[in-house]
């Protein structure tokens, strides 16, 4: 899986170019449903570091970013070579959690799955949910 290019084409809809490769698929050449998740994960990591958090940063102070919940719709699928766009947007921000809704098409703008993405910030030195850091909750706000 790579990332070919990523760039927002408005504040609140991040878009992220993603090319099909040979480890994404089955032995059909059809992506595996699981890789669509990675996919996501690829879009989601790319805007953050666009709109400025490093996740790095906010790993050596022992907090971060988990998936608590996941509602994925595939409904058609990827092929190897295809040039996939990965559409992501907020639209739920709480203090110490936020929802992704995801969408994936390919080149003929075909929509291939989408998904609504739970994510919780959690202090990892004591393996709880906390606050999402203000530095971190502003840039999302910018965004949603």
């Amino acid at each position: 899986m790579s990332e070919v290019a990523s760039q927002s084409n408005t504040e609140t809809t991040h878009q992220c170019a993603i090319r099909v490769y040979y480890e994404d698929t089955d032995a059909g050449g059809i992506v595996y449903y699981a890789n669509y998740l990675k996919f996501f994960e690829r879009a989601r990591t790319e805007w953050l570091r666009e709109i400025g958090i490093n996740q790095e940063v906010f790993l050596q102070q022992k907090l971060g970013f988990v998936v608590r919940k996941v509602e994925m719709d595939h409904l058609a699928s990827a092929k190897l070579d295809d040039l996939l766009e990965v559409s992501s947007s907020i639209v739920t921000l709480k203090r110490a959690s936020l929802v992704f809704q995801q969408q994936i098409t390919n080149q003929e703008k075909q929509v291939l799955c989408t998904a609504k993405i739970r994510i919780a910030c959690v202090d990892f030195s004591q393996n709880k949910p906390c606050a999402i850091p203000e530095l971190i909750l502003g840039a999302f706000k910018r965004v949603s």
